[in-house]
């Protein structure tokens, strides 16, 4: 596979790279008409491609041949965070998420939240550049800001675990999560779930789970979180 690789959702009904790709292809790369290239539809496989016409907003490609890239885990795995105030953090939140393996995030509102609104469109392209820079196939879905009691009341397959930092009794991620269950985990705001957020979560059948000693920083107990997760699937 080519070290750059291209995201063209729909690739198979529509041959046309979108205009952000065909711009990089052609005025970054100086691709021309007869180079090879590889483009994935964020669906779960690649597609080797000749470039037919360059175009520096849209490049038509003709598919070669095509090869199915496996996710890499055969569970789901989900996290629903509480943005944090600087936008940075949250975009770095993904971009790492992403490279190391997620399906599906959800920024949440809480009650202590410092951050009311969220430009998904912009973690949107966070995930497709890391998406590509880490050589997969799957784009991990991004879901709109969704308010915490609605977002709980949803039904849910797999297990449910709501990390949070009262002294209350909760046990480690690492010793309730069993391999290959598909997972949800709600990760809190800097100022942490609010308490009546912590009792309405385990009246949901979320289970309380600690990260380990330290307080964590939002994003950092997302990542903690998620590298728990695939590290337990991975052993032996």
């Amino acid at each position: 596979m080519a070290d750059t690789l291209f995201y063209s959702p729909g690739i198979r009904q529509n041959s046309l790279l979108p205009e952000k790709e065909s711009q990089h292809c052609v005025k970054v790369l100086r691709m021309r008409e007869g180079d090879r290239l590889t483009v994935t539809d964020g669906e779960g496989s690649f597609y080797e491609c000749i470039l037919i016409q360059a175009h520096p907003k849209h490049c038509l490609v003709s598919i070669q041949n095509s090869v199915d890239k496996p996710k890499g885990w055969n569970y789901g795995l989900r996290i629903a965070f509480a943005p944090t105030k600087q936008m940075e953090r949250n975009e770095w939140f993904v971009e790492k998420a992403v490279e190391i393996g997620i399906d599906r995030f959800t920024p949440i509102l809480c009650n202590y939240s410092e951050r009311k609104e969220i430009k998904k469109e912009r973690l949107e392209k966070i995930a497709v550049s890391a998406m590509k820079q880490s050589q997969q196939a799957y784009l991990p879905e991004i879901e709109e800001l969704t308010g915490f009691e609605e977002f709980i009341s949803r039904p849910v397959s797999g297990k449910k675990y709501i990390a949070h930092c009262y002294d209350l009794p909760k046990e480690p991620l690492a010793q309730l999560y069993q391999k290959e269950e598909d997972v949800l985990i709600l990760i809190g705001p800097e100022g942490d779930f609010s308490p009546e957020e912590v009792e309405k979560a385990i009246a949901s059948g979320f289970e309380p789970v600690t990260l380990g000693e330290s307080r964590l920083r939002t994003e950092t107990a997302c990542l903690a979180a998620i590298h728990t997760i695939h590290v337990i699937n991975r052993l032996q």
